[in-house]
Order: structure tokens, then sequence, then C-alpha cells
């Protein structure tokens, strides 16, 4: 008789503790559900004043967000107040995250949300393979709507960016133009006569010289004077490297 009664007390406490234990995961998983509703609107509103929602090529980009899931493994104490919050170093573009802290519970917290950020915008796009090394020209790239934010490099939205630049890598039809995938052409080998004009304030110089390096418009070039004298400067087009005094 007495095993039965506590076996009846144990069964009740059971009944009434699952309950109570089911309530408590409800209220947790709601809570989770509405701070992730407040990081959706916060980054919302974050993202339209961010200076990466700005115009390209005169046209305003369309951005869209999504926010995923907090850590499943987390167990977070009640929070009356809960703030979101842009982590340091952080940049809204792509695949990023923001944080969300508690300031009004028993036990301060922070945790992060992982978030997408997309921005469309009018781009190039290749039509064609191109190799590596190979001069770009317009029979390689069409216009096209495209996110921007899908890669960290900036896309190459006009065409001066890319057209008559050669490619710093094998690229593949489809593919959206980044100005990390192209580079000027190289105009000149080592060893090639060069004119190289030397200028300074109120003067400029006319000389020749013998390249020493490859020489790539916009990019450093050495120079070898004909008296012998070694000279940086700038490359300005396939026969002249400027040196500023």
């Amino acid at each position: 008789m007495v095993q039965f009664l506590v076996r009846l007390r144990l069964f009740r406490m059971v009944v009434v503790a699952v309950p109570l234990w089911a309530c408590a995961l409800a209220a947790q998983a709601q809570a989770e559900v509405d701070m992730v509703r407040m990081g959706q609107r916060w980054l919302e509103s974050a993202v339209v004043q961010a200076p990466s929602a700005g115009a390209a090529n005169g046209a305003a980009l369309r951005m869209e967000v999504s926010v995923g899931a907090l850590d499943s493994r987390l167990r977070l104490t009640p929070c009356a107040k809960v703030e979101p919050f842009m982590p340091p170093g952080i940049r809204l573009w792509g695949k990023s995250r923001i944080g969300l802290r508690c300031l009004d519970g028993t036990i301060r917290w922070s945790v992060f949300l992982p978030v997408t950020v997309k921005a469309f915008g009018p781009a190039w796009v290749l039509k064609t393979n191109v190799a590596a090394g190979a001069v770009l020209g317009m029979d390689n790239a069409m216009e096209s709507v495209v996110d921007w934010a899908e890669d960290a490099s900036p896309v190459a939205a006009l065409p001066e960016q890319w057209l008559g630049q050669v490619a710093a890598q094998s690229l593949v039809a489809g593919q959206t133009l980044r100005q990390s995938m192209v580079k000027a052409p190289q105009v000149f080998q080592a060893g090639t006569q060069v004119r190289v004009l030397a200028q300074g304030v109120g003067f400029q110089v006319m000389s020749d010289g013998q390249a020493l390096s490859a020489g790539v418009v916009g990019q450093p070039a050495k120079v070898r004077m004909d008296s012998g004298r070694v000279m940086s400067g700038v490359v300005q087009d396939a026969r002249t490297v400027r040196v500023d005094m």
C-alpha cells in the first residue's frame, strides 16, 4: 500500500511537471521567434541607411534581407528588453551577422543572428568563357541585373572598368564581371626603349631610357637612364613612364 501511494505521488508530480516543462519550452521558442522578427525589422531599416545601399550606375540598388535562426543550442534566460546592434567590423553586405543583447534581465547576454543582405543592380555578365590573360571586348559580356553583394569584390559596373582590360584568371560564362577579375594589360616588356617624362613644379623634361621591368598602365616601373641612373615611375602608355620629381 505504501509503495502504491509513493508511485501515485511520483506520477502526479510528473503529470504536473511535464506541462510546466512544455510551457517553458514553448515560451522560449516564442521569445526566439520574436527576437528574429525584431532582428529582421532592424536589419531592413539599417540596410536602407547603410552606405552600401547607394546608387549603382545612377540607379538605386534593390536591397533584400533575410535573417536566419538562433543557434538551437542556446538556452537564453528571459529578458524584458532586447536590443539589436551591429558588431564591430561587420558590414551589412552578403552573408553577415547582427547582434542581439539583453538590457533588462537577470543575466545580461549577447547572441548573434546570421543574416544575408542582397543588393540587386545593373552589371555586366560574361557571355563566353575567357582565358586568363585574354583581352575583354564587348562581345564577351552583356548587361544584366545581378546581386552585387554575392561577392566581396566590387562589381565592374561601367564598361570602362573592364573593356580593354585582360582577364586576371580564367573566367566562365555567367560570371558577373568584378574588379578583381580584370587587370590592365602589359604594354611593354623589360628591355624596351621608353620615353621618361620627368616632371615637377613648373617643369617637364623628356628623355630616353630602358625599361627594367614590364610595363602595365597605371602601375610602377623602373627605368635605366642613358646616364646609368635607375629611376622609378608610373607607366602612362605604351611608350611613356612618368617620373614625379
